[in-house]
């Protein structure tokens, strides 16, 4: 895929970032979309991961697989999270399932190949 500009890739990812959750929030957790929303944007706080890396900010670089908390295994730990019977602890794995697949598509939009590892 060729690589979309640089202002509708930032619109794109940090819309999914910001807005998305609480749609997700809205049809998932009706009665308590608005908290739900705002512990799914809490989730960001993954991105913590980011101050490891050198340098800290690479706008060419891929956080998923790259970073700790962005690779598969700490998806299947995100995923399990779902296991758990509290909407809230639902809502922060969705939120960090989310997180991993806004991180995925702004890869995309920025031309990396997220699986030419695995082939």
């Amino acid at each position: 895929m060729e690589n979309v500009p640089d202002l509708v890739r930032h619109i794109i990812h940090y819309s999914c970032h910001l807005l998305v959750p609480f749609v997700i929030a809205k049809l998932f957790w009706k009665e308590n979309w608005w908290k739900a929303g705002l512990i799914m944007l809490a989730t960001m706080l993954i991105d913590v991961d980011h101050l490891l890396a050198d340098p800290i900010f690479d706008p060419n670089r891929c956080s998923i697989g790259f970073h700790p908390l962005h690779t598969i295994w700490a998806g299947i730990v995100y995923l399990c999270l779902l296991a758990i019977p509290s909407w809230k602890w639902r809502a922060v794995a969705v939120g960090l399932l989310w997180h991993l697949c806004t991180d995925a598509i702004d890869c995309i939009l920025g031309g990396h190949c997220l699986f030419c590892d695995f082939q």
